[in-house]
Parts: structure tokens; C-alpha cells; sequence
């Protein structure tokens, strides 16, 4: 078995972090923080050469942090053929256009009929194992009823690299959205945390204890000054951050159930989700280095309800 040992030194600004918080920050976009936990739970962390007990003990600086990862675990999941739109694919990294209405990777309700089942048919279960058998080859995700761009990595060295370009926030990932309200300017940007809700744990907030979260938006198009379709660029990954960031500026995605204000529904508009797709992906190359972008149309979704409020008046 292939054993990989990671070693953090903890600073002084990261002292008295929670232990997972503090592994998350370190490999951002690596790991995920379920992931992190389980690891921690396994005995593969040290603290100062002993076994760290919990994934809340709080840290203290000049404590060393080792992370022992071993080789991945046999892909359990189901591959199954459902057919994948694939925009890009050599040796190490897949893009694909992810379809509205599907989860990127299986959660604990459901284990079929996600990105990951395709993939792992389409790819023969050959994937990057860094992420765990539940999310193989995700590097980063999209919420279900987000649709557009995905980087898939086939190999280990491709996930590494391309969550380095992540972390570093040199990979550009950009959006097109149709929110809510007349934006009082053309451009902006919103930097506020986002963590978990504390009143409502399926839902995300802008809370000061969250992680740092940036969006940078731009107008493409005013309707009647009450809607407006935007081109975003995110900095940051955190979940749900578009829709959230949006939300708390007062311009909520059109057809996001869980943050929106259910306007869709008083205008009869087709909204089978919120009208928010990845659309644009510029990334280097993590093995050639050849620097690589990708651009998919506008979705019609998203075409067709802007048609529709035009229309309308």
C-alpha cells in the first residue's frame, strides 16, 4: 500500500483553530471537510507525533500536524451509463456540462443517478481517489440545479493540481445568473463569509465565524429594471456561494427555492431550478501546463425566461 505523509507546522495566526477548520484551510479544494473528519477518525492525523482524539481540539501554535493518506479504498459506487456531455478529456482531467437537476457527487440519501455514477462508467472507475470513494475525481462541485462547467481529474497528480489552482485562485470559473431586483450599479464585488445557519442547517449564510467567501459580478443586461442578468467570477468556493451572496444583496437568484423569494411562482415563470450555470472555465493544464479554456452557450433555461419577462413587460 502507498503511504503519504503531510506535515503542517501551526502559526501563530491559526492558533486555537479547530483541527478539521485548520486541515480544510491547509487543503483547500484536496479534501473535503467530511472527508477530513473521517481521517481524523481513522487515526490518520498526529498531533506532535500522537494520535489526534477529535476533529474539534483547538490547535496551538508550533504543534505539528501530520497527515498520514493512504492509498484510495476500491471505488464502491455504481458506475452507471448515463449519458455525459463532455466538453474536454485527455490522460489526467475531464471537463463535462453538467445537466440541471443532477448531484455532483452521491450524499447519504442518495447513491445513484449522480455526475459521479456517469463519470465512473464513462471513465472505467479509472479517477483520482484523493477526494474518498464517495466523490472520486471531484475537484470541486456544482449544486444540483446549477448546471454548466466541471473539472473531473483522472489522475491524482491532475486533482493535486488543479486544487493548487484553486487554492491559489488562478483557475477562473465564471457564471451567467438571472436575479432578482435593478442592480444600483454596473459592477461590484461582495467579500463576506459564509458559513452554515445556525437556524436552518440546510441552508448557508453570510455569518462573521463563516469561511472568506468573494464574488465579483457584472450587469450583462437590465430588464425592465426589475431583473437582471449577471456575469459573475467567483475567488473563492464555498457552498451555495452565488446564491447565497446574491440573496443577502436582496437580488436572489430567479428559481432558487431555497433562498429565493418565490417570485417565479407569481409570474407563471419555467424555472426547473435557479437560472445559474457555470459557463465559462479557464484553467492550466496540471500536467502540460498548456493554458486551457472553455466556453459553453448560454443554457436555454435561462434564454427563454429572459425572453419571457420582455415579453411581459
Amino acid at each position: 500500500m502507498t503511504i503519504e505523509h503531510l506535515t503542517f507546522i501551526v502559526t501563530e495566526e491559526a492558533q486555537l483553530e479547530r483541527l478539521d477548520k485548520f486541515l480544510a484551510q491547509e487543503l483547500t479544494h484536496q479534501f473535503s471537510r467530511e472527508r477530513l473528519k473521517q481521517l481524523i477518525q481513522e487515526g490518520a492525523v498526529c498531533i506532535d507525533n500522537s494520535p489526534a482524539e477529535k476533529a474539534s481540539i483547538r490547535l496551538n501554535e508550533g504543534d505539528t500536524v501530520t497527515l498520514t493518506i493512504p492509498e484510495p479504498v476500491p471505488l464502491i459506487l455504481d458506475p452507471q451509463d448515463i449519458p455525459l456531455d463532455v466538453v474536454f478529456e485527455d490522460d489526467h482531467l475531464l471537463i463535462v456540462n453538467k445537466p440541471r437537476g443532477m448531484l455532483t457527487h452521491p450524499t447519504g440519501r442518495q447513491q445513484r443517478d449522480t455526475l459521479v455514477n456517469a463519470v465512473l462508467f464513462y471513465c472505467r472507475g479509472n479517477l483520482s481517489g484523493i477526494n474518498g470513494v464517495i466523490r472520486p475525481g471531484i475537484v470541486h462541485r456544482l449544486d444540483r440545479d446549477t448546471c454548466g462547467l466541471l473539472m473531473v481529474a483522472k489522475t491524482d497528480i491532475a486533482h493535486r493540481g488543479l486544487a493548487a489552482q484553486l487554492k491559489a485562485k488562478t483557475a477562473r470559473r465564471e457564471y451567467i445568473a438571472l436575479a432578482q431586483g435593478n442592480f444600483s450599479s454596473d459592477t461590484g464585488m461582495m467579500d463576506a463569509p459564509i458559513g452554515r445557519n445556525p437556524k436552518q442547517r440546510d441552508k448557508m449564510c453570510v455569518i462573521d465565524s463563516g469561511r472568506p467567501a468573494v464574488t465579483h459580478w457584472q450587469v450583462k443586461e437590465r430588464i425592465h429594471q426589475k431583473f437582471t442578468l449577471l456575469h459573475l467570477r467567483l475567488e473563492t468556493g464555498r457552498t451555495h456561494q452565488i446564491r447565497v451572496h446574491m440573496a443577502h444583496l436582496g437580488h436572489s437568484i430567479i428559481g432558487d427555492t431555497l433562498y429565493g423569494s418565490g417570485i417565479e411562482k407569481q409570474l407563471k415563470l419555467n424555472t426547473p431550478g435557479q437560472l445559474l450555470q457555470a459557463f465559462r472555465l479557464q484553467v492550466q493544464h496540471p500536467v502540460s501546463n498548456e493554458a486551457l479554456e472553455f466556453e459553453i452557450p448560454v443554457d436555454t433555461h435561462i434564454l427563454k425566461v429572459v425572453d419571457q419577462l420582455k415579453s411581459d413587460g
